[in-house]
This record gives C-alpha cells, sequence and structure tokens, in this order.
C-alpha cells in the first residue's frame, strides 16, 4: 500500500490503523491490529479524520490532516493529537513515534479562523499539569523519543510542536518561524520555554521578537533542524531514523534521554543532575549493559556494527 503525501510516496507496508472503524450508537471505536482501544467522540465527525496515524513495528507514524488549512490545529485536531500520543506514550510494544503534515506543510499554528470565531466558547486548561495546550500536547513529557518530519511551513504553534519533538528532520524549501508575532497570538504552547534551550536565548529572541521566517539551513546551523533532507523525503528519512533509533537497547535510551531533559529543564545544580543521571543509568547496567559487554566481548559488537551507523 502506498502513502501519498504531497510530492512524496512512500511504499512501505504500512498496517493502517485508524481508517478500520467500526461505530454504534453509544461511541466510537477505532480498530487496531493489537484488538479495539476505545476513541473519545471529539464531534464534528462528518468532516473526516483531522489526525491519521499508522504503526510501523514499533514505530507509530502520526499525521496532521488538515491539508486545506496548512494542517492549522483546531480544537478537534488538538485534542486526536494528545490521544494519539498519549496512546503511544503508554504502549509498551511501541518505541519511537514520528510526527508529520499530510499535504505539504507541518503545521501553521492554531486555527485562527477558529480563535476569531469561537473565541468566547473556547476553553483552555490554565494549569499547564492538569490538561492539554491550545494546540494539544504541547505540554506532554513524553518517555519515548518523537521526531518530527517537517515539510513548508512550521510556524507559530506548529514551530511548537516541532520543538516538542527530540529531534527535526527539515525538508530544504521548509520555513520555521514565530509567524504568530505579527497577529498579537502569544506563544503558549512551550516555545518560549524549549527554544531557547535548544538555540540559546539570544538566537530565541531573534525569532520570537521579529517574527521572522527561518529556512532549513539556517534552521541547521542553529540547531533548530538536525537533519535537512531534499524536499519530499522528510517522512521517509524520519521513519529511518526512527527504525534505527528504535533498534537500539530501549532501557538505556530512555534512561540517557530522560537524564539529559532533566538536567536542562528541572535539576537544580550539576551535583544534582549528576546523582540523577547515575541513579537513573544504574538500574540499566544489569537489565541491559552486562548482556551488551558480553555481546561486545564476543566480538559481536566489534568493527562493522559501529561503521555502518546510519545516525
Amino acid at each position: 500500500m502506498a502513502l501519498t503525501l504531497g510530492r512524496m510516496s512512500v511504499d512501505n507496508g504500512f498496517r493502517r490503523v485508524i481508517h478500520h472503524t467500526c461505530f454504534n450508537s453509544v461511541k466510537r471505536q477505532r480498530l487496531y491490529s493489537t484488538g479495539l482501544k476505545e476513541e473519545r467522540n471529539s464531534g464534528n465527525s462528518g468532516t473526516g479524520w483531522t489526525v491519521v496515524s499508522e504503526r510501523r513495528g514499533a514505530v507509530m507514524v502520526i499525521g496532521i490532516n488538515r491539508p486545506e488549512a496548512r494542517n492549522a490545529v483546531n480544537q478537534e485536531t488538538a485534542q486526536r493529537l494528545t490521544e494519539e500520543l498519549t496512546a503511544f506514550d503508554q504502549d509498551n510494544s511501541l518505541n519511537v513515534a514520528v510526527l508529520y503534515g499530510v499535504g505539504g506543510n507541518f503545521c501553521a499554528g492554531f486555527d485562527l479562523k477558529e480563535l476569531a470565531q469561537s473565541s468566547g466558547s473556547l476553553k483552555l486548561e490554565q494549569d499547564v499539569r492538569r490538561g492539554p495546550g491550545p494546540m494539544g500536547p504541547s505540554r506532554m513529557r513524553l518517555s519515548k523519543p518523537l521526531i518530527a518530519a517537517v515539510s513548508g511551513y512550521a510556524v507559530a504553534g506548529g514551530l511548537e510542536l516541532a520543538l516538542l519533538a527530540d529531534l527535526r528532520v527539515v525538508e530544504e524549501s521548509s520555513i520555521m518561524g514565530v509567524f504568530c508575532r505579527r497577529f498579537g497570538v502569544p506563544l503558549i504552547d512551550g516555545g518560549t520555554v524549549r527554544l531557547p534551550q535548544l538555540i540559546g536565548l539570544s538566537r530565541a529572541l531573534d525569532l520570537i521578537l521579529t517574527g521572522r521566517p527561518v529556512k532549513a539551513q539556517e534552521a541547521l546551523t542553529f540547531g533548530l533542524a538536525n537533519r535537512v533532507v531534499p524536499d519530499g523525503q522528510a517522512l521517509q528519512v524520519a521513519l529511518e531514523l526512527a527504525e534505527q533509533v528504535s533498534a537500539f537497547p530501549q532501557l538505556c535510551l530512555r534512561a540517557d534521554r530522560n537524564s539529559a531533559y532533566h538536567a536542562v529543564f528541572d535539576s537544580s545544580s550539576f551535583t544534582q543532575a549528576m546523582q540523577y543521571e547515575y541513579d537513573q543509568g544504574l538500574p540499566v547496567i544489569t537489565a541491559e549493559a552486562v548482556t551488551g559487554a558480553t555481546k561486545f566481548s564476543s566480538g559481536a559488537g566489534r568493527g562493522g556494527t559501529f561503521s555502518k551507523s546510519k545516525l
């Protein structure tokens, strides 16, 4: 089965997940290959799925599916994104998720047309510990890696969604930026929190204060992009990267990832960060490291294993 996204067609034999559906009068259910999973009714079901997801082995692929709006996120889409990433994080058989936009754009931010038309009925959770952000999963602290496959525009809230990811694979013609600056819409989905940590305060303020567009090569120089690829290849490269990351021993990978985030966002001191790193890593030694060391010493981990890595 071919998955067609704008200029790219990927035939990866994906097992369709979100389109296998059945309905009853009480609730909707989505049929997964692993069984039935209940889905909350977000309303407006007649307009089609605003988020699509597919599973490839231990990788979950999640797509924002509002190409007619450059994948701007409305309230329904925000809810669905939150549900999909929550399900991914809780599924022990999944290791990595890939987030992309259907139809040539990653995400143009929050749907300002919906904001203008329904500002009175817009419900936002003010306590960031208790609920999702306006863009949906932006307040989440995922326990497993997320990779963003960025094509076209990733601006305003769309940039904030890209910042949620651990890695960003960006196409050459992509544009990133705080475009909401010109409309008086604040960054309340983690933009002012994550961006300075990723690229430094000076560069972050340049983007935040001016709202200027950032092209792929500049984003790579900043560290905002981790890979720059030809147009039409972001999703494919992100999938390949996800599969490689998924192949590593996962307890060790997640412990190191969690410790890095803790050191940046939660640690009160260098000493505390070092202690947290040690405490997180110690159980991994018996769970995975001894086995890995034994494999290495027997010759399985020498030579070509490291030289063939594509990461």
